[in-house]
């Protein structure tokens, strides 16, 4: 038996076959897809046909891969990136393209909706949440006040995954994950939150598809669709979720303490939680998994910058950067990679190198201190997190450097933690296969759990386990701290 996992994130999308039997990805596709050419500085658009377009192609990709073992394919799941509203009129057209996250055009918008509750002290009580600049409620803001023609249009408002889910089973709904991500829930209660609707427009709700336990099915992949991929039987769609969430499946986190970190060009460090997990100050956010749970995540924009600027400094490649990281002590002999400073007038935040001397100014402690810059933000954010309440277990990281021991062994000594990897370094479209098996068996009568079917096909790859240093463990810790009195010293100065 066969599950197709698609992950459409920002720049393509990627569909894999899990032979559940085998308990591994036999086939595999992926196509690409392009920002919308010629947009002004900080605007970031896609248009919404496009990742159909790429679906399509890769779907069928992977089912030629697949041979004939595509008469047992039996389920889909689908993942997507969490930011970038479709916006549908009422005969499902699209009206304009999708806004995605870092696009900053519609700050003004977010700070309207926030001022309006009271700041983020009153976002977070109304929501669970802060606005995020780029979210759902500052875009229909922007566009009921910048583009109020195309408003008029709105019939339906999706998230990427929804409307992906859209065109595969002609049904609309969304998953509490996404929606949770979206901004325009309240997490605690996963129900829309009104007053934020009202403000916005009160008839705003009405363009809302309804809000659905993760755990549902989507509904059947329409017949045509079926017919035209070569697929015989009814195949089931899953509900979906957003790529944190998938992302979370696929490395096998799936129960209380579990916790992801990813390092790509984002940063994100997410827990799985039996209890929403709410910061009063707004450093996490408390999103909903997609297996019915709670996610605390903290996520960092351009969190690779220190390791690419590095780089290109040098000309290294990232073997050649690895190498240099793995040369210089613990530590960097004092050279501390302090986090971005922004200056409140959302332009690009400032960076800062601190304790240089002239015996530990060498390329090998540069690379150190720009990898232990990163990995150090992690610590912080999970500490953040614990600080709320939540207790972690156990780390897998994912993303292009989790096939690095180097960087594997550095995030376990900073968090103190065993790591792992997740198997074949992405594991989106792996847990949107594997939320589509739990679908389809829940659907047919049959109990497969989460936490089974994990500990079945979502192990770590075999050898990546690190063991955290604890000498080093301490040493980071004592790091950690003075960086961030540095950090919160050079932020009062950019704010006053």
């Amino acid at each position: 038996m066969f599950f197709l996992g698609i992950d459409s994130n920002v720049h393509r999308t990627v569909v894999v076959a899990l032979d559940l039997e085998l308990a591994a990805v036999v086939a595999e596709g992926s196509a690409n897809h392009q920002f919308l050419a010629g947009a002004p500085s900080g605007v970031r658009e896609q248009d919404p046909a496009s990742w159909i377009s790429a679906l399509d192609s890769a779907v069928r990709q992977c089912l030629s891969r697949l041979g004939p073992g595509r008469d047992r394919v039996a389920g889909i799941g689908v993942s997507a990136q969490s930011h970038g509203v479709v916006t549908l009129d009422s005969d499902n057209r699209i009206i304009r393209p999708a806004k995605l996250a870092g696009d900053s055009s519609m700050w003004r918008e977010s700070e309207e909706i926030s001022q309006a509750f009271g700041g983020p002290p009153g976002m977070i009580e109304l929501t669970g949440n802060v606005i995020a600049s780029d979210g759902a409620p500052a875009f229909l803001h922007w566009l009921k006040k910048n583009e109020p023609q195309h408003y008029q249009r709105l019939a339906t408002v999706l998230m990427p995954h929804d409307f992906l889910n859209y065109w595969l089973t002609s049904s609309k709904r969304m998953e509490f994950g996404d929606a949770s991500a979206c901004g325009l829930m309240d997490v605690r209660s996963r129900s829309w939150s009104e007053p934020l609707f009202n403000l916005i427009d009160p008839r705003l709700l009405e363009r809302m598809p309804p809000l659905c336990s993760s755990r549902g099915a989507q509904g059947p992949l329409r017949h045509d669709l079926a017919a035209s991929w070569g697929l015989t039987g009814e195949i089931l769609v899953s509900a979906g979720g957003g790529l944190s969430m998938m992302e979370a499946i696929g490395a096998g986190n799936v129960s209380a303490g579990g916790v992801t970190v990813r390092l790509g060009q984002e940063g994100r460090v997410s827990g799985v939680s039996a209890e929403p997990i709410i910061d009063p100050r707004g450093e996490v956010n408390c999103f909903c998994d997609s297996t019915d749970q709670w996610m605390p995540t903290v996520a960092t924009m351009a969190a690779t910058d220190p390791l690419e600027m590095i780089s290109s400094t040098f000309g290294w490649t990232s073997a050649q950067l690895e190498a240099a990281v793995s040369a210089a002590p613990c530590g960097a002999e004092g050279l501390v990679f302090l986090p971005p400073v922004e200056s409140g007038d959302y332009t690009v935040p400032t960076r800062f190198l601190h304790g240089i001397t002239r015996e530990n100014y060498t390329a090998t402690n540069l690379a150190r201190s720009a990898a232990e810059g990163v990995a150090l933000e992690f610590g912080h954010s999970l500490e953040r997190i614990a600080e709320l309440g939540f207790e972690p277990k156990h780390v897998h990281v994912a993303g292009d450097w989790s096939r690095s021991q180097v960087w594997r062994q550095l995030v376990a000594n900073v968090l103190g933690l065993p790591v792992a990897a997740v198997k074949g370094g992405d594991g989106a479209a792996l847990g949107a296969a594997l939320q589509a098996a739990v679908t389809f068996f829940a659907e047919s009568g049959e109990d497969l759990t989460y936490q089974e079917i994990a500990a079945y096909a979502a192990e770590p790859a075999e050898g990546s386990r690190c063991e955290p240093n604890l000498e080093e463990h301490e040493r980071y810790r004592e790091v950690l701290s003075r960086r961030q009195f540095l950090s919160e010293s050079l932020r009062g100065s950019a704010l006053s």
